[in-house]
């Protein structure tokens, strides 16, 4: 499992003309908040940050906050991209606090789609998600979710409630009742499918 290291430094500056002058300058206006403590805004390095996202991990780990020497656990909350040009315009962390419940996106790993009989017959796997929301204590957190589609046939599916979930993780979209009770994945015929 990675540690991934997020370096950040508090910011004084606030309001939009001082965001804009952090851009300009290589840097991610940010915020940190929750865990019984005051929010605290922040300022990253873009490039940082930039190297951190390329990887899917990052987007469902416990990560290190190291703000001015000073090391907290967060999450990823919230990333803000420029609408037009490869530019991250802010960011959001939440704090962690061992214990206490988190709710993460994660993201869905699919595996066996080739040798399902469906696809095999000519259907199609179809996706309906690609990541799914779990509520779990930080130390349960899984990095992704995989989805085994070896066994569908045409016309079957895979729901929530089917896909097994490692222990202390559940979906909270299921606790609203059954018909939340989403599909994740079908395999679909086409007009060749017998």
């Amino acid at each position: 499992m990675e540690n991934f290291i997020v370096n950040a430094k508090p910011r004084t500056d606030t309001g939009k003309g001082a965001s804009r002058r952090l851009r300009h300058t290589g840097y991610v206006p940010g915020i940190v908040y929750g865990g019984g403590s005051a929010p605290e805004m922040l300022v990253l390095e873009h490039n940082e940050m930039v190297q951190h996202l390329e990887h899917e991990a990052f987007y469902s780990h416990i990560l290190t906050l190291n703000l001015d020497g000073k090391e907290e656990k967060v999450v990823l909350k919230d990333l803000q991209r420029h609408p037009a040009k490869p530019f991250i315009q802010h960011v959001d962390f939440l704090r962690v606090v061992e214990g206490s419940p988190i709710r993460m996106t994660v993201p869905l790993h699919f595996k066996g789609e080739t040798t399902a009989p469906g696809v095999k017959r000519g259907g199609t796997a179809t996706k309906y998600m690609t990541s799914v929301e779990v509520a779990c204590k930080p130390a349960d957190l899984p990095e992704f979710i995989e989805i085994n589609v070896g066994a569908l046939d045409v016309s079957e599916s895979i729901h929530l409630a089917d896909i097994s979930l490692p222990e202390g993780v559940s979906f909270p979209a299921l606790a609203r009742g059954p018909e939340h009770n989403y599909a994740v994945v079908a395999v679909l015929g086409g007009r060749n499918v017998k």
